[in-house]
């Protein structure tokens, strides 16, 4: 996880003096500890707008639970008490991520400074529940065995696959999604996996990735475009995670922004992912179905005269759907990542230019490219227990402080 210099302007989470919102506090607590790196307990309290006497008493909380560690004093406060800096435990917690998509399933351990303890993958092919159940499973066991963490501290598993979810005509159709999990949800994976898990969409997955391990840690209104067999986007705005009201917000790769344009399987045509995809570079390759449709495969043949259709088909329909994204959310930057081979990510980028006006034309720049690389779901699958546990949730306020 990024942190801040000293030097830096502090980085804040607002608290909230009121009793029924501790859970929200204490969130607030630790990810201003995450933000700035080391902070005392007087620069907690005044970080957070939480008294004294609330900050004090979740740090020893936290100090207890093994979540912040206590460094040596660095100065003398004003009634002679040392202000004791306190960090985040890198140890304190842990959280394992999967990503579960056409080819592949990865699987990692993260702890909570956001590092890598230990990393898996086994092939797959479109795995239904019942084939990717046993696998799941499996790496697991081998995680807990290889990577030496205690499992006593872990947080859950985060579990993320192509969506949309519980959409009639768009959930496990077409060669873009997985078969057979339109009826899957998280407690039915609890039960059969025996640990708390959080089931998301790759797309999602990712921007929380990228916001905490990558380049958008910065930016408090951004959608992340994921490139992957289909194409979803995961939207982060005023700072916090937008999934809507069925955790389908981000579809964008059902907008239809070709009138009348190419057959998608959800029944429309003219779909962005239809043009903008893995799936749609396939099939102009003329790879698709076959065993050169990998990311790998793009990555080492380079971009060839078919290629550069796929760009050109692609470039229009990906830079009206910008346009769109920009002038109804009114973000400061679109953020494109997902499985396309970086070089075919930098070439595509290359041909959006000029960007279309909308509300963002005065602004930096537009389009960019992220940064936490290709294991991006598979951390954002591991940090959507790190980012529940972290995030301060000011829905907690609406509602009595429940969870």
């Amino acid at each position: 996880m990024k942190k801040t210099s000293s030097a830096a302007e502090p980085r804040t989470v607002s608290g909230t003096n009121l009793e029924y919102a501790r859970s929200h506090n204490r969130r607030a607590v630790l990810e201003t500890v995450r933000l700035n790196g080391q902070l005392t307990r007087a620069d907690l309290a005044r970080l957070t707008a939480l008294t004294p006497q609330t900050v004090s008493n979740i740090a020893a909380e936290l100090l207890d639970a093994g979540m912040l560690l206590a460094g040596q004093p660095l100065r003398e406060g004003a009634r002679g008490q040392p202000a004791i800096p306190l960090t985040l435990n890198p140890d304190g917690a842990y959280a394992v991520g999967m990503q579960l998509d056409h080819q592949m399933l990865v699987a990692l351990a993260l702890d909570l400074s956001g590092r890598v303890r230990a990393r898996l993958e086994a092939p797959v092919s479109r795995p239904s529940p019942d084939e990717a159940l046993p696998l799941i499973s499996d790496l697991l066991q081998r995680l807990r065995r290889e990577s030496g963490l205690d499992w006593g501290r872990l947080l859950g598993l985060g579990l993320v696959m192509p969506g949309p979810f519980g959409v009639e005509g768009m959930t496990s159709v077409g060669p873009t999604t997985l078969p057979g999990w339109e009826g899957v949800d998280a407690a039915g994976l609890e039960r059969a996996l025996g640990l708390p898990v959080l089931l998301e969409k790759d797309a999602t997955a990712a921007a929380i990735g990228e916001r905490l391990y990558g380049m958008a840690s910065e930016l408090r209104n951004f959608v992340y475009l994921f490139i992957g067999a289909g194409l979803g986007a995961g939207l982060f705005l005023d700072g916090r995670l937008y999934t809507g009201g069925r955790r389908n917000a981000g579809e964008a790769g059902h907008m239809m922004v070709v009138p009348d344009g190419r057959p998608c399987d959800c029944g429309n045509r003219g779909c962005l992912e239809r043009y903008v995809s893995l799936q749609a570079l396939y099939e102009e390759l003329g790879i698709a179905g076959g065993p050169l449709a990998t990311p790998e495969h793009l990555a080492a043949r380079g971009i060839d005269a078919a290629g550069e259709r796929w760009l050109d088909a692609a470039a229009g329909p990906l830079r009206q759907a910008i346009n769109i994204l920009e002038s109804m959310l009114d973000i400061d930057a679109v953020v494109l990542g997902g499985l396309l081979p970086p070089v075919w990510q930098e070439a595509l980028m290359a041909r959006l230019h000029p960007l279309p006006l909308s509300v963002r034309s005065s602004s930096g720049e537009r389009v960019r490219q992220g940064s936490a690389g290709r294991d991006v779901v598979a951390l954002g699958a591991a940090a959507l227990l790190v980012f529940d546990e972290f995030n301060p949730q000011y829905e907690v306020l609406l509602k009595g402080g429940r969870r």
